[in-house]
C-alpha cells in the first residue's frame, strides 16, 4: 500500500524501534528519523517539510504514543496548510523503552505509565481524521482508509493503535 514515491518519517523510541524491523524506506532520501542520539519530537517537524518539498508523495509518521506529545499540535498545521500526512500511532500506554529499565531497577513504572489516550479524537479535535485500530484483522482496511482519506480529503489521518507490550525488545539497548 505504500508506493515506492513514499516517504517515512519516524518519530518515537521503542513502537518506532520495533517498526524498523518491518517498514523498510522505498528508496533514498523515503526515511527521516533523528539519528542514534536525535530528540523526541521531531516528527511533525519532518513530516510538515517532507510534505512540502513532496506534495504528491504519501507522507507517513510513525509515532510512539510517548512522542507523539511532542508534536501532535502539528495536526492543526496540517490541517490549516491543507498537508495530508498519515500517522500511525503504536499506543501501548507507556514509555515502554525506559520503563523496561527502570521498573527492574527500581520496581516502579512512576513517571512511564501513560494511559490509552484516545489520539484519533485529538486528530478529529484538530481537523484531521482519526481512526482507532484495536483488532488485528482490521489492520490492512484501516490503514487504507486513512491513505485514502488523506489522499482524496486532503486532511491529515491518525491512526490510533492500540497495543500491548511485549518483550520483543527486551535486551536492547536504550539510550
Amino acid at each position: 500500500m505504500m508506493d515506492d514515491n513514499s516517504i517515512i518519517v519516524a518519530d518515537g523510541g521503542d513502537f518506532v524501534g520495533t517498526a524498523a524491523y518491518v517498514v523498510r524506506p522505498r528508496g533514498p532520501l523515503r526515511w527521516l528519523d533523528p539519528g542514534a542520539f536525535g530528540t523526541l519530537g521531531v516528527g511533525g517537524g519532518f513530516a510538515l517539510g517532507a510534505k512540502l518539498v513532496c506534495p504528491d508523495s504519501d507522507v507517513w509518521i510513525i509515532y510512539g504514543d510517548g512522542t507523539l506529545g511532542y508534536s501532535v499540535a502539528e495536526y492543526d498545521t496540517f490541517h490549516r496548510h491543507q498537508l495530508p500526512v498519515i500517522s500511525v500511532v503504536g499506543n501501548d500506554a507507556g514509555w515502554t523503552q525506559i520503563s523496561r529499565e527502570q521498573v527492574p531497577m527500581f520496581g516502579s513504572n512512576v513517571a512511564c505509565g501513560l494511559r490509552y489516550t484516545d489520539y484519533h479524537v485529538v486528530a478529529d479535535g484538530y481537523g484531521g481524521k482519526g481512526f482507532l485500530l484495536d483488532k488485528d484483522d482490521e489492520i490492512l482496511e484501516t490503514l487504507k482508509k486513512a491513505q485514502e482519506v488523506s489522499r482524496k480529503d486532503k486532511v491529515p489521518a491518525l491512526v490510533n493503535v492500540l497495543i500491548g507490550k511485549t518483550a520483543f525488545r527486551d535486551g536492547s539497548i536504550s539510550v
